[in-house]
């Protein structure tokens, strides 16, 4: 799948304020500084179409992006950022809570892991609470270009060990690198086999 088209809608931090309709949604969300914005700019092919910085938790709102018309990128906030405070850090997670759990068109979410790191608590902590809710998630392994191919084997490997302690069944996993852009395609072919699939449904 190539993107033709890609235009922001809206940001807000209530639901149920996000566009209508029930076109599928792909969110993407992980931990303040995974290189979302830059995912984002990447798969759209637009360089400033989710803003990027250099300070982490610089995203939240939820901000839909309507993709040729068909269907719609998340970019949600990022998760677990310290420096926010408590309060701060409530809010967000309330945020977050709220559009994965109530958001009826989130179609799958795209959980984005830093592969330069071992499995984090956190990470972990996250995905299981997914399972635990039903969410359909989609792992991606960021900053792929920043370590050598064998420490990434190794920590994707450490990866899917931790998770089969309490997993029965792995989520997808993929990676990319947005300097080198590299997983575009893959993801990108994803997420079309998956409109095919719910067009598919549909007219079932």
């Amino acid at each position: 799948m190539e993107i033709k088209k890609a235009v922001f809608v809206v940001s807000n931090t209530d639901v149920r304020q996000c566009p209508p309709g029930q076109l599928p949604e792909y969110a993407f969300i992980g931990r303040s500084n995974v290189g979302k914005s830059s995912l984002i700019n990447m798969l759209t092919g637009q360089r400033h179409l989710a803003k990027t910085s250099q300070t982490p938790g610089k995203t939240q709102l939820i901000n839909h992006f309507i993709i040729d018309d068909a269907w719609y990128l998340v970019d949600l906030p990022g998760y677990g950022y310290a420096q926010r405070g408590k309060t701060g850090r409530e809010q967000i997670r309330r945020i977050i809570d709220s559009y994965i759990l109530e958001r009826d068109e989130l179609t799958c979410l795209f959980v984005l892991i830093d592969c330069r790191h071992e499995p984090q608590k956190i990470d972990l902590e996250f995905m299981e609470w997914l399972g635990e809710s039903g969410i359909p998630f989609v792992i991606i392994f960021t900053k792929t270009d920043k370590i050598s191919k064998s420490r990434l084997a190794d920590h994707i490997r450490l990866y899917r060990e931790k998770m089969l302690e309490r997993w029965e069944e792995l989520p997808p996993m993929l990676t990319s690198s947005s300097e080198k852009r590299t997983g575009r395609e893959e993801i990108l072919d994803y997420i079309d086999a998956t409109n095919r699939r719910i067009i598919r449904q549909e007219i079932m």
